[in-house]
């Protein structure tokens, strides 16, 4: 693979096969966006990512109920970057409404849904197209061909520029890219995965050979293991953080489990020596692997963001033998 081409204060790679680039670390707005920041704040936020050379911002349309759309669509609004300058994406697959007679706009990837779906997106965001769209779950009950039809379609409408998924499996990523070329449609270019040191298998082993057959590129979530990985869960959950929250209740457990938080207490000493803290060293590993064309980082201020981004530095300083340090730390708890 060619190395990925780089300024001052960011690297860029391919999204695997795509001539799109993509900022190594890129933003996220999950449980932030709307929930913890307002335009104002979210403006602040991409603004200091941007500063730093991120140039995509992820989003979904079930985050903040589609409200994080509309608030990352009028702070891109009000900062008034050219279109050409930043990647956003949005997800599609939990819908926003349900109930009663609306059984085709929950946990579905029908062509019906996915096209109103995205519309309703384009209007939330002010966008006039949304670079990536994820189908965000896969969907048995849905024919996978109706699914890359009505993914392709969207492309062909000028309403997106390039279609992926989101925690599929391999078989059905190859099933997807398999049907589009069949029928000489756009294929899937990229899966995002969940991806950090305690959620590696899927990445490394089941994804090896779509990522080298199909030329898919990774965009992954959770670098941080929803925070394990930062070391502030080793005495409990901190208030107000994702642990002590009520709508993330679902990630306590792991977040609080003993041998994991000792394990991260022992990345410590590497941590040390390479002049860091553990986060920005999970972080680098995150994006060490060449497949992972882009780090997807959450953060709730300002200051974690930058912080976060200074694994740029802890990327480029580490070899191969750091790495397989950090992962035999890890490995018997890893899945």
């Amino acid at each position: 693979m060619p190395e990925p081409s780089s300024d001052e204060s960011m690297l860029y790679r391919r999204l695997g096969r795509s001539g799109l680039r993509l900022s190594v670390f890129s933003l996220g707005s999950w449980l932030t966006f709307h929930e913890q920041f307002d335009v104002r704040a979210a403006r602040e936020m991409m603004a200091a990512a941007r500063d730093r050379g991120v140039n995509f911002f992820d989003n979904a349309e079930g985050y903040a109920n589609g409200e994080s759309e509309a608030v990352m669509g009028r702070a891109l609004r009000e900062l008034g970057w050219a279109r050409v300058d930043y990647v956003v994406s949005s997800k599609y697959f939990w819908g926003l409404e349900g109930g009663g007679t609306r059984v085709n706009t929950r946990n579905t990837l029908n062509r019906k849904y996915l096209m109103q779906a995205v519309d309703a997106s384009l209007r939330r965001s002010g966008l006039d197209y949304i670079d990536l769209i994820y189908c965000h779950r896969p969907d048995p009950h849905t024919p996978i061909e109706e699914t890359v039809w009505a993914m392709s379609d969207l492309i062909r409408q000028g309403k997106a520029l390039y279609w992926g998924t989101s925690e599929w499996s391999a078989d059905e990523i190859r099933a997807a890219w398999n049907v589009a070329e069949r029928h000489h449609l756009h294929k899937p270019v990229v899966e995002q995965p969940q991806y950090n040191l305690f959620h590696r298998r899927r990445v490394e082993q089941e994804y090896r050979r779509v990522i080298e057959d199909l030329g898919i590129g990774l965009t992954v979530w959770s670098p941080l293991a929803g925070g394990l990985l930062s070391g502030k869960y080793r005495d409990g959950a901190p208030p107000g953080s994702r642990g002590a929250l009520s709508a993330t209740a679902f990630l306590r457990e792991g977040l609080l489990d003993a041998q994991r938080n000792q394990a991260v207490a022992t990345l410590g000493d590497i941590a040390a020596e390479l002049g860091c803290s553990i986060a920005q060293l999970a972080i680098a590993w995150t994006a060490w692997r060449g497949q992972v064309s882009s780090v997807i980082l959450g953060a709730s201020s300002r200051q974690q963001l930058e912080h976060n981004l200074d694994a740029l530095d802890v990327l480029r300083r580490l070899d191969a033998a750091t790495v397989a340090r950090v992962e035999a730390l890890t490995e018997a708890l890893a899945r």
